[in-house]
């Protein structure tokens, strides 16, 4: 079992309870911008529609939070593993010479951090992708597309059958 495998199999032993993720709602922003992929003990994993950029975001299940911080530190290490696990699965699947990631906040305050795959020759290179133009959504092949992708990619990582 490596390192990872670890961390996220000792997830399940943590002691969280049912009560703390059936509380959680998702940002209708986020709503609206993503596509649900999968989900962790800790996290929703999103797909951003934007068809430009190989883009996964990570959401904690956890009620009110808007700052890493606030997350008890067994759950901040494991919200690392499993972005580690996101930000590896871009570079090496999407070929990504940098993998952005960021925890912003300014305009969706819920806690949630974006993993952008990015190449040079990409529209927004090299600046940031917020703000660059208006969004271009996956067709429904790219989107059934990218969600297969992901899903081998990332294995049992996250459980692509819970999306509470």
């Amino acid at each position: 079992m490596s390192p990872c495998e670890e961390v996220f199999s000792a997830s399940r032993d943590h002691g969280k309870t049912e009560s703390v993720t059936s509380s959680f709602v998702l940002d209708p922003r986020l709503m609206a911008d993503t596509e649900r992929l999968a989900a962790s003990d800790l996290s929703v994993l999103l797909l951003m529609n934007e068809r430009r950029y190989p883009w996964l975001i990570l959401v904690p299940k956890r009620p009110g939070l808007s700052e890493l911080f606030e997350l008890d530190p067994y759950e901040r290490g494991l919200l690392m593993e499993e972005s580690c696990a996101v930000g590896q699965v871009l570079r090496d699947v999407f070929s990504a010479y940098k993998v952005n990631v960021g925890a912003l906040g300014n305009v969706v305050r819920q806690l949630h951090v974006h993993h952008v795959a990015r190449n040079p020759g990409d529209p927004a290179w090299p600046g940031p992708v917020w703000g660059h133009s208006a969004r271009e959504a996956y067709e429904p092949d790219e989107l059934s597309r990218m969600r297969n992708i992901v899903r081998a990619a990332l294995g049992t990582t996250f459980d692509f059958d819970l999306l509470g």
